[in-house]
């Protein structure tokens, strides 16, 4: 049975501590001792959380822990914040990413990875069954589970949409934390209006086909599409796809700087039924070096009236941008250099990028065409 003694004793002893030495009894008041005043920056108190309790630390101006017969007095730290990790996805956080191409696009992906090293290319086995079906397979399929993919598409006949669509709609599924598909150019975008009864917009066809790509964990999908022709287009995406519209624009401009020469005059394309008018809608092209924009070109009869026009009025040199080089059945041939002679023999320069492949295959060595690379942008692009 515990004694009255013992049952006095003090709480130091009763836990094992050392008995204080024999001293001035504290004060009433010591024992509730308010905390000393904040300490000066140089002996600001920080505290740090560790494995099974915490610590405190503490210059020698700050007060420390004390311990004697009344009791335990701790001085209040002033706590520092906690750092909290960056999430994938912040601003100035690195997103690494892997690239998956069609084989139009092989180039064009080599050069985004190479502007860019936290973009990793992934490649795809592009085969046919005997019946000319796509016998598709993605290679190492199991390592890309909760990493940011990518698509590089090129869309440039009938023929290659389905086994392209075929990986588009796959690699979502595969336990990926995101997915971007960068389709450069949008090719039904010049058929977005219905004028007559049994007008089919297959601009919204092809969009819809695009909104039902399937979400990946990380939410909806995401579209890049550079000079989308017609701005409505944007809302004929549904709201299971996330559409970001760039521009080749800021690559012309960057090459315009090179060249001291040039100034800018617009023109302007009007359509009365069938028949073209091409007039100067501002600016006075005499003397000058006048650069024609356009988002595409497809037979360039339009572009070549505009030259005419151009050189009729004086222009020194005429030069024409479009961001999508189509040229069916070889129409690039109509284009030619002038050969220092003036805007009435030809184009001083043609400004295209590479998001036509076959295209830039067919006139990357031929003048007066230069190739402006998407490179950059799409690199830039996939960080968003």
């Amino acid at each position: 049975m515990a004694t009255a003694a013992s049952a006095s004793a003090s709480p130091a002893a009763a836990f094992g501590a050392k008995t204080p030495r024999p001293g001035p009894s504290p004060s009433p008041a010591s024992a509730f001792a308010r905390p000393p005043p904040r300490a000066s920056a140089a002996g600001r108190l920080h505290a740090s959380l560790h494995l099974g309790g915490a610590s405190a630390t503490g210059s020698s101006s700050s007060s420390s822990i004390v311990g004697n017969a009344s009791g335990i007095h701790l001085a209040a730290p002033v706590l520092a914040p906690l750092a909290v990790p960056k999430m994938t996805g912040a601003v100035g956080a690195h997103k690494n990413v892997l690239l998956f191409h069609c084989e139009e696009m092989r180039e064009l992906a080599q050069q985004v990875v190479a502007r860019n090293d936290d973009i990793e290319l992934r490649s795809i086995s592009w085969r046919t069954f005997a019946d000319g079906f796509p016998n598709l397979f993605i290679s190492n399929a199991h390592t890309i589970r909760g990493r940011h993919v990518a698509f590089l598409a090129s869309f440039s006949s009938p023929s290659v949409i389905f086994e392209q669509l075929s990986i588009i709609y796959a690699l979502p599924k595969l336990f990926i934390s995101s997915f971007t598909l960068i389709l450069p150019f949008f090719p039904t975008g010049t058929s977005e209006r219905m004028e007559d009864e049994g007008d089919v917009a297959t601009a919204f066809t092809l969009a819809r086909i695009l909104s039902n790509i399937p979400i990946s964990r990380g939410g909806p999908s995401s579209l890049v599409i550079f000079d989308i022709h017609a701005l409505q287009e944007r809302f004929y995406f549904g709201d299971s796809v996330l559409p970001c519209f760039e521009s080749g624009i800021p690559l012309l401009k960057s090459r315009l700087q090179e060249l001291p020469d040039s100034d800018n005059v617009v023109c302007n394309k009007v359509r009365e039924g069938e028949q073209r008018i091409v007039r100067i809608k501002e600016g006075d092209p005499r003397g000058r070096h006048v650069v024609i924009v356009d988002d595409l070109v497809q037979s360039g009869g339009t572009l070549i009236e505009c030259q005419k026009v151009l050189a009729e009025h004086g222009a020194a040199k005429v030069s024409a941008y479009v961001t999508h080089g189509i040229f069916p059945n070889e129409s690039w041939e109509k284009f030619q250099p002038d050969n220092g002679e003036g805007p009435g023999h030809g184009l001083s320069h043609f400004w295209i990028t590479d998001s036509c492949p076959l295209t830039v295959n067919a006139v990357k060595d031929r003048q007066p065409f230069e190739i402006l690379s998407l490179a950059g942008p799409i690199a830039s692009a996939l960080q968003i």
